[in-house]
């Protein structure tokens, strides 16, 4: 009996040994698994052949993960996932291809930022616009005034339709929507003062032209713009355009040009014939990023009126989540529509989530 037991061992020992070291399955067969034959108990006798044949280091070599304290066996992990509008550049990347997602491995459809999204909690202007409101106010009996602190906020996306496989064309519509509001104002009820809406179709196209001294031109769009108040009557202020856009950049500077044709309205339907003496046919702008700062600026105005507009804006690097620090100054005519022909100079802060490029 011992020596049976002791052929047992043997035949064991040398699956195991034959399953961990490579010997082949035949000469483990030779060496033990005719001693598994006499071996009554089926558990026992299987579990002879397996360690004969080399079985058990093979299936501990294929055995799958194991179960989690739920049961279930863990998945494989997944491939990263691209996800929407980006709040914060990507160190490196280009400002121009990450804002219009001209990289060929970006999402075909996609819902991205447009123009800045900020709340200034505060906006102080030097000489507020009442004269569009007096006869809201003769009307109702309160005395004319505005406060000359206020809230300003603008929100601001843009969603890509259609592109081609190389992601160098695009077709996008965008909607900006920017609010003037007299939070503080308690004496007349803390009203929105004017509200723009701004709706776009855009087409978009990277020429990728090297331009010399590491200026590339990485962007070419056309489209066609509607903005108005949404008003009636006296406060009613609107127009529509056709725009053109280029823009060129070196490293963490990027530069844009536009120029706009205003279609005309019929005589009786313009509520502002002369905006373009006051905004002009185009503006040209610039953005600057440093050490996660963004320093942006914007000039538009017309040269035969002399009339005019400029703005500076800082945004700072991420102070919570991803909002950031934000200030906007302002000098000039058409800060929003019901101003267009009224100079001011405006300074807010507050917060946003993107630079606007």
């Amino acid at each position: 009996m011992a020596s049976h037991q002791f052929r047992i061992a043997i035949g064991v020992l040398a699956g195991a040994v034959g399953g961990l070291t490579g010997i082949a399955p035949a000469q483990a067969q030779t060496r033990g698994v005719a001693d598994c034959h006499g071996i009554e108990s089926s558990a026992e006798r299987l579990a002879c052949y397996d360690a004969a044949s080399g079985r058990q280091a093979a299936a501990k070599a294929a055995a799958p993960a194991t179960p989690s304290a739920s049961g279930a066996t863990p998945a494989p992990a997944a491939a990263p996932v691209r996800t929407g509008a980006e709040s914060a550049p990507r160190a490196g990347a280009s400002i121009i291809d990450t804002m219009w997602d001209f990289d060929p491995s970006s999402e075909r459809y996609a819902i991205r930022y447009y123009q800045p999204n900020y709340l200034l909690f505060g906006r102080y202007t030097n000489d507020a616009n009442v004269a569009p409101y007096l006869p809201l106010f003769e009307q109702a009996g309160d005395p004319a005034y505005l406060d000359s602190t206020e809230a300003k906020f603008q929100l601001s996306f843009k969603g890509r339709l259609w592109t081609t496989d190389d992601r160098r064309w695009g077709v996008w519509l965008a909607y900006t929507q920017q609010n003037q509001w007299q939070v503080y104002n308690d004496d007349i009820s803390r009203p929105f003062r004017e509200t723009n809406y701004m709706p776009e179709a855009i087409v978009s196209y990277r020429p990728g032209v090297d331009l010399g001294g590491g200026f590339k031109w990485n962007l070419l769009n056309a489209s066609l713009n509607h903005q108005s108040n949404g008003r009636t009557d006296l406060l009613s202020r609107s127009w529509n355009r056709a725009i053109v856009e280029a823009g060129v950049e070196r490293e963490d500077l990027a530069l844009y040009g536009k120029l706009w044709y205003r279609f005309k309205e019929s005589e009786q339907d313009d509520d502002n014939p002369d905006i373009t003496d006051y905004l002009g046919h185009g503006e040209i702008g610039a953005i600057y990023r440093w050490r996660g700062n963004s320093f942006q600026a914007m000039a538009r105005g017309n040269v035969s009126t002399g009339k005019g507009a400029f703005q500076l804006g800082w945004t700072s690097p991420p102070i919570l989540g991803p909002f950031r620090g934000y200030v906007q100054l302002f000098t000039g005519y058409g800060e929003s529509m019901i101003d267009y022909n009224w100079k001011q100079t405006t300074i807010g802060a507050g917060v946003a989530l993107n630079d606007g490029f």
